[in-house]
């Protein structure tokens, strides 16, 4: 799988809506996942959104999800650019350079959804997301 760059949407409870809106406007296949379906069956956000994705025919790809609890999401903290992946060495490169003289939210390291992934703001204010997926065979 090549490397991906996109953007990625955060939302206050409404990423379901807004995701299925964006389907509407731009056509395509959109994947949504619920927090529940990663293990938190018992929480108030298991019916939220954890991760969608749309892909589109004219190859626009849209991310997005329900802000986690404890995480504020408003104008300017509503977006972030996502890298992703299975190309261990070269989304660690991207994530070294970019976090170096900013800041770490997230420290790139294994996740429960099993992919290896970190959040960090570089040092010009600009949020990123790095995924690294294990090699589909």
């Amino acid at each position: 799988m090549a490397s991906r760059l996109n953007p990625y949407l955060s939302f206050g409870g409404n990423a379901r809506q807004a995701m299925e809106f964006y389907e509407e406007v731009f056509g395509g296949t959109l994947r949504l996942n619920t927090f529940g379906e990663f293990g938190q069956k018992d929480t108030p956000e298991a019916h939220k959104i954890m991760h969608s994705m749309l892909e589109t025919p004219r190859g626009f790809t849209l991310m997005g999800a329900d802000t986690p609890p404890g995480m504020e999401v408003g104008e300017g903290s509503n977006f972030s650019v996502s890298l992703s992946g299975d190309d261990d060495t070269e989304l660690r490169g991207y994530w070294e350079k970019l976090s170096t003289g900013g800041s770490v939210a997230v420290p790139l390291e294994k996740q429960m959804w099993g992919d290896v992934f970190g959040m960090c703001t570089d040092r010009f204010g600009i949020r990123w997301m790095v995924n690294i997926s294990q090699p589909q065979s």
